[in-house]
């Protein structure tokens, strides 16, 4: 079946409609780009034709390229895949070249045939950069409706022309939200950056578009760059003003990625190299370019787990058999933080939300919760009046649990204690219907002693949400042993109606993210025990990728809950509690016993302002664990800082609390932000080697302690001489 369908009305205009049969979005296969060059030939050769609509029969306009189309030619290319790439993006940019052109007389520039772009919703990656080449962009008003060039977030950059036409169209200062944020704009925004010329009524979208067609004369068909005497808007690299420009931009760059993430880097390059060639010759170089990141091995991690793999998870890749489990009735016990942010995720779902506390006003307050984000969402024009009353009607706030009847889940948010949280299972079970699911949101409590308190064990999970709940997109789900398969289908269902992405483990201490992250605040702390400097700390983490240094998260998560877990953990482990977490403890003790619980008391290992704003390291962590006379290397304690949270990893998947690796990946990007570039613990682990891996692994242990031997599991993949994706994922190791 075909991906486009070509009619030809009237008036004369013939409309190409994108609708990949199959797919609620179009995205562009291999094939379509020869079906779209077909019809465009037959579009330019029939003299009846006056002009092109290109538009989509689906309710968005198109969510960009198939990058399994991409991996494909890659792993297919035999010897030369950077060949195989660059012949497959030049081919891309001829044919949106050709879009552009549209039949004109090189010399005069007459004669094309004018071609708009009517955008009925979201546009991303090719299907903006389609539209760029189009004469004239109209876009839909619709409120759901984007538009942007995301690529750089999942490693890439705009490869089919929309580096080059953008930084032509807007020049290079102008141009850097769009292409190194990767930010989507809505209509109106868009208009005003210029990605779209303009913004009608859903209604009158197409009607418009035929009309400029229909008007449309020769010199509307000429692209800026296509005129005798253009200039790059701000400066060329050479003109004083665009050298300032490039400087501050490579500053930038440098800046927040810490050159672990190439495609900026190599973005850059082509809008600056670019700028200094005509426009056929500057597509060549970022098709180049394109090539060069399509080929990094960091921008192939980043594909696949940001991509591939978590759109695997988004879509039920582990979800078991079990009928529609699509929440119609929630329940959410607790309206603190947590409960407040569940309810809101929820509610703007268009799920019904009964939100319960023992206290109306507490409950009142977690409902004031959501006024308030939508009150934000209306300052910034993101959010109607209409929106917010639709969304505020849909939470229920209560101090009666008759209230819950009717709710098939129920996700209970309240004060972590065992006790607790037992009493409010059995009295709430005693009120739902016997088929109601019942969730505990906790990141730490074992599920399945939870579970204990439930008459119906089999219907009880664990989901841990990740604060703050609007924000985070990871969603942990807690298999205990005795949950069955509809209560894992339920919880998944709900995170997929909420738009978030769910991994689910098995049950065990801190689960996954929790095991991984606690290991990365501690050898962080523990580092300042030993005497290296903070600073180094911070910067060493960050300059690896990680988004915070371990200090400033510890400060983030607030002290007090750090000592909470220490005590717990030592608590539930007695005599096999590590003897080596003493000074850990500690200083962390010494810190909460001070006053200094983070950034919400003001004080932590980062001193702040009035306000709220850190103004830099304490000074009072010197006094009491002065700077050593002598430092690690930075590599050194980067390696600390990031094998502490990959052996953990490693050990969860040995012992069967993560059953999938692309979880593990996802999880730990999406959880805590490890290092987006490498793809996560197990991408990293495979791009340095299981072998090198071990290597380090010995070294760290023999001078560090035991806490960095190398698991079995990751000895034995050293030995064979393969890696955990070639091992564990297959079909997601030749997807990237």
């Amino acid at each position: 079946m075909s991906d486009f369908t070509y009619h030809v009305d009237d008036d004369g205009v013939a409309i190409l409609t994108w609708d990949v049969p199959g797919k609620s979005m179009n995205v562009l296969r291999a094939e379509a780009l020869a079906e779209v060059e077909g019809f465009l030939d037959q579009a330019l050769a029939d003299e009846a034709v006056r002009g092109i609509v290109i538009t989509s029969g689906k309710e968005g306009f198109a969510g960009g390229m198939d990058l399994n189309v991409l991996a494909g030619i890659r792993d297919s290319a035999g010897s030369d895949p950077a060949r195989a790439l660059f012949d497959f993006t030049m081919e891309g940019h001829r044919i949106l070249r050709k879009i552009e052109r549209a039949g004109m007389d090189p010399k005069t520039l007459k004669g094309a045939k004018p071609v708009a772009c009517a955008i009925n919703g979201t546009a991303a990656g090719i299907g903006t950069e389609i539209a760029l080449a189009c004469h004239r962009r109209f876009m839909t008003d619709g409120a759901k409706a984007k538009i942007g060039l995301p690529e750089i977030q999942v490693g890439l950059f705009p490869g089919a022309g929309g580096t080059t036409r953008v930084s032509r169209m807007l020049g290079a200062m102008a141009a850097a939200p769009v292409l190194l944020e990767g930010k989507m704009f809505d209509p109106k925004a868009a208009r005003m950056t210029g990605l779209v010329d303009e913004v009608v009524a859903h209604d009158e979208l197409l009607d418009r578009a035929k009309a400029w067609v229909l008007e449309a004369k020769d010199s509307d068909c000429v692209k800026p760059w296509d005129q005798k005497g253009w200039k790059m808007p701000g400066g060329a690299p050479y003109h004083p003003a665009g050298f300032q420009t490039f400087v501050g931009a490579s500053a930038m760059i440098a800046g927040r990625t810490q050159n672990v993430y190439p495609a900026a880097q190599a973005l850059l390059s082509a809008v600056y190299e670019g700028a200094m060639v005509p426009f056929d010759t500057a597509l060549k170089i970022e098709a180049r370019y394109f090539t060069q990141i399509l080929l990094d091995p960091t921008s192939s991690a980043m594909i696949r787990s940001l991509f591939l793999n978590k759109q695997a998870l988004e879509k039920g890749a582990n979800r078991p058999e079990a009928p529609d489990q699509t929440v119609r009735k929630l329940g959410v016990l607790g309206a603190g933080m947590m409960g407040a942010g569940i309810a809101y995720v929820a509610a703007n779902a268009g799920i019904e939300v009964v939100l319960l506390d023992q206290d109306q006003a507490a409950a009142d307050r977690g409902r004031a919760y959501s006024e308030g984000i939508l009150d934000k969402g209306i300052q910034r024009r993101k959010v109607t009046e209409e929106k917010k009353a639709q969304v505020l009607d849909r939470i229920t706030a209560t101090t009666d649990t008759a209230a819950l009847a009717g709710c098939d889940l129920i996700v209970e948010a309240v004060f972590e204690d065992p006790g607790v949280k037992a009493e409010i299972t059995q009295k709430v079970e005693a009120v739902v219907g016997e088929d109601c699911i019942f969730a505990t949101n906790t990141s730490t409590l074992p599920i399945t002693e939870l579970a204990k308190a439930s008459a119906r064990p089999e219907q009880f999970i664990g989901i841990h949400f990740f604060s703050p709940v609007d924000k985070m997109m990871l969603v942990e789900i807690i298999k205990g042993a005795k949950s069955g398969d509809r209560a894992v289908a339920k919880a998944l269902d709900f995170v997929r109606q909420i738009r978030k992405t769910p991994i689910v483990v098995n049950d065990a201490r801190f689960f996954y993210a929790n095991r991984c992250i606690i290991p990365y605040l501690n050898e962080g702390a523990r580092m300042v025990t030993e005497g290296v400097p903070p600073a180094l700390i911070e910067n060493a983490a960050r300059m690896v990728g990680m988004p915070l240094g371990p200090l400033q998260l510890i400060d983030e998560t607030s002290i007090d809950l750090a000592v909470k877990i220490a005590k717990a953990t030592k608590s539930g482990m007695g005599d096999a509690y590590p003897a080596d977490m003493a000074p850990v403890d500690d200083l962390m003790f010494w810190l909460a016993d001070a006053g200094r619980l983070g950034r919400k008391s003001g004080a932590g290992f980062y001193a702040y302002d009035d306000k709220g704003k850190r103004t830099g390291l304490w000074e009072g962590l010197s006094e009491r664990h002065p700077a050593a006379d002598s430092h690690p290397e930075v590599t050194e304690v980067q390696h600390r800082l990031l094998f502490a949270q990959v052996l953990e990893a490693v050990r969860a998947l040995e012992e069967g609390v993560l059953t999938d690796i692309r979880e593990g990946d996802v999880g730990a990007i999406l959880g805590w932000g490890f290092a987006p570039w490498s793809g996560g613990p197990f991408a990293w682990l495979d791009r340095i080697g299981a072998a090198r891996a071990v290597e380090i692994c010995d070294d760290l242990a023999a001078r560090h302690g035991p806490r960095f031997a190398a698991p079995d599991l990751l000895r034995d993949i050293a030995g064979a001489g393969t890696g955990f994706y070639a091992r564990f994922a297959p079909a997601a190791a030749e997807a990237a």
